[in-house]
């Protein structure tokens, strides 16, 4: 695939996919000998999940370092190197968790909000109803 159709495909933008290509976070398996970019399905899912990645404001720097680790865990077979992995990989799920628990704490007092402007809503219109 083109830039433009994994652009629309992934909800991106054409900048944003050349940044991460050029910083080395997601790289185009391919190119055409005039530069143009070409990406595989793993190459879209690679950037559909940092797209992912992005609401737990981490740095791009520390979104690659997380995909090196992926890869790595993945390609190793050294015991030692798999457990130094899994602990790295538990510091960023551990963040994953907390930043999904801070985001329904943030939900629920949203629906408490709008429960209670719809109680004073309804208030207001029964007294001049």
């Amino acid at each position: 695939m083109r830039i433009g159709e994994v652009s629309d495909r992934v909800g991106l933008s054409l900048r944003t996919i050349r940044h991460w290509d050029e910083i080395g976070l997601v790289l185009p398996s391919d190119r055409s000998p005039g530069g143009f970019r070409f990406y595989t399905e793993a190459d879209v899912a690679r950037l559909e999940f940092v797209k992912a990645l992005r609401p737990l404001d981490l740095s791009l720097d520390q979104i690659k370092e997380l995909l090196e680790t992926l890869d790595s865990a993945a390609a190793t077979t050294d015991p030692a190197e798999v457990t130094a992995l899994a602990a790295r990989l538990a510091t960023y799920r551990a963040l994953a968790e907390s930043r999904a628990e801070a985001l329904r704490s943030q939900v629920k007092g949203l629906e408490r909000l709008s429960r209670d402007i719809r109680g004073i809503e309804a208030d207001a219109r029964r007294r001049t109803g």
